[in-house]
This record gives C-alpha cells, sequence and structure tokens, in this order.
C-alpha cells in the first residue's frame, strides 16, 4: 500500500531565464512500485526521509539505499530504483532544470557520477520541499517564481547535509579562511595541512567548488571590499591588510575581478561613519535598530 500526491508546472520562456526553474514536487510514502528502467530529459532529487531500497546503475550495478539518502535522477542517464517492498519508504522529489544546473553540477553541488548521496539529515531538505508544496496551490501568481528560489534553496539544504560534510564545517576551508590573509603559497597551505598541493586541491574543490587560489582570493578580495567601503584606510594599506605587499598587483588583480578599481569602488560604496564598523554578523531575529537617543 502506498500513498503519493504530486503537483507539475509548465514554466514560460521567461521564467526559464531565471536559470533554473522547478517542473513539479511530490511526496510519497509506502510500498512504491519499481521505477524505470527510464530516461529522463530533467534533473530530479529524490529526498528519501525513511525506509530502504536499491538503485540499479546504468552498468548492471546495484546500490542499497538507507534513508536518510538523496537520489539524483540526472538528464540522459538511465535509472531504475525502488523501495523495499516490504518496508516501503518516505520520499519527497522535486523536479527542476535550467542553465544554472551545469554551474550547480561544477560546483559540486549536483554530482551525477554519484547517484546515491548519504544525508546526515533529511529535515532540512523536506522543510523546503514542504514549502514548495505549499506554493503549488492552484491559481498561486507567483508559482513559477517562487518555486524556482525554493529549488535553489534545496540544492544548498542538500549539500550542507551530505554525511560526508562536517556539521562544524570543513576543517581544511575553515584553515584556509584563518590564514587566507598571510602572505603563504598554495604549496605553503598545503604543507601547513600535511598535505600535496594536489591533495589540497582535491580538498578544496570538493568542499568548495572551485580551487585553493580562487577560494582565497574570494576571501581577500571580500575583506578588501569591507576595509575600502567601511575605513579611510588608503589603498596600500588595504591591500597590506589582506596579503597583498604590491599595491599595484592588488588594484590590478581587484580591478579585473570586481571590475572597478579599488578607488571608484570606495566612491560608490564608501559607508565611512563615526565610531566605526562591526564584522559581527546580526541575529535575523535581533537586526541593528534605531534607538532612542542612539542619533
Amino acid at each position: 500500500m502506498y500513498r503519493t500526491w504530486m503537483r507539475f508546472f509548465t514554466p514560460g520562456p521567461p521564467h526559464l531565464r531565471l536559470g533554473l526553474v522547478c517542473l513539479g514536487v511530490g511526496l510519497q510514502h509506502g510500498a512504491l512500485p519499481t521505477v524505470g528502467p527510464r530516461t529522463l530529459d530533467h534533473h530530479v532529487a529524490v529526498v528519501i526521509s525513511a525506509g530502504s531500497g536499491w538503485y540499479r546503475r546504468p552498468d548492471g550495478r546495484r546500490t542499497t539505499i538507507t534513508a536518510p539518502a538523496l537520489l539524483w535522477l540526472t538528464p540522459g542517464v538511465p535509472h531504475h530504483y525502488a523501495p523495499d517492498p516490504d518496508t516501503g519508504w518516505d520520499e519527497g522529489f522535486v523536479d527542476f532544470t535550467g542553465p544554472a544546473t551545469a554551474t550547480y553540477t561544477e560546483l559540486g553541488y549536483i554530482e551525477p557520477d554519484r547517484p546515491v548521496v548519504p544525508l546526515a539529515d533529511a529535515d532540512p531538505a523536506r522543510s523546503v520541499i514542504a514549502r514548495i508544496t505549499r506554493a503549488a496551490r492552484r491559481g498561486n501568481p507567483l508559482l513559477e517564481v517562487e518555486t524556482a528560489a525554493a529549488v535553489h534553496e534545496l540544492l544548498v539544504a542538500l549539500r550542507r547535509a551530505r554525511a560526508d560534510t562536517s556539521a562544524g564545517g570543513d576543517p581544511v576551508l575553515d584553515a584556509l579562511a584563518r590564514d587566507a590573509f598571510r602572505p603563504l603559497t598554495v604549496a605553503e597551505h598545503a604543507a601547513r595541512h600535511g598535505m600535496t598541493p594536489a591533495e589540497l586541491r582535491t580538498a578544496v574543490r570538493r568542499g568548495a567548488g572551485r580551487s585553493p587560489k580562487d577560494y582565497l582570493l574570494s576571501i581577500r578580495l571580500g575583506r578588501a571590499k569591507e576595509l575600502l567601503a567601511g575605513t579611510d584606510l588608503p589603498v596600500a594599506a588595504v591591500a597590506r591588510r589582506v596579503g597583498y605587499d604590491d599595491p599595484a598587483y592588488f588594484s590590478r588583480l581587484f580591478t579585473r575581478r570586481v571590475g572597478t578599481a579599488p578607488t571608484r569602488f570606495r566612491q560608490q560604496q564608501g559607508r565611512t561613519v563615526p565610531g566605526g564598523w562591526s564584522d559581527r554578523i546580526p541575529h535575523p531575529e535581533h537586526p541593528p535598530t534605531i534607538t532612542p537617543g542612539s542619533v
């Protein structure tokens, strides 16, 4: 015995230009029928929150699925799967498509070569799927945009929930971020972690979807923007603060990556005020507010 609820959508051309759109959503539980063998022309994320079953790869290899788990169905790849007929399973699925899927794949959020992904916790992804089901009510004028935005959230939730990702963060990425402003080469960063440069590249690519050099650069430039916008430090001092002894090189790098020179960025974004600024992230339930007597 099983139960199924599902909705399917047909976004128009303007919505497709959002880059990522939702094509459908469903909730199922019980001893569901076997799916496939079949091939789709779009992506599907199947989040299994309870139960167990199996997945058969195109080469015939069979993989056991034990909840919580994620099942990736990718375009053009035959798939064949089913829950255990005795226990069944609980699943939520989201169909989606768009050119942004290529970027999410490049960044490691979608894993075509890893169709079965163990999850540490399925609840965050299930919460996003629940929001999509609520948005799927008949007559919702925001349907396509609301569900498209939720697909982005779903991919982030699934990436964070992978069982091979520490709940406390990635120690390699944390250490790189901590040392990002030191004038160290990638090889020197690797040596500090007892790794070869190739091992460091693999670890950072797996964790952040980019090279160590690009990961460090993004942190340095983010901090440089904060200093340019929130202080009166000369550009040369900003460059030194973020790890560049040559201010001319820093300016060229900043301009090439950001699209505008540091001085121009400061003119556009400068918000220097008496009293300075804070690098503490405000709590979402207690944002900064103006209180009587504070101005």
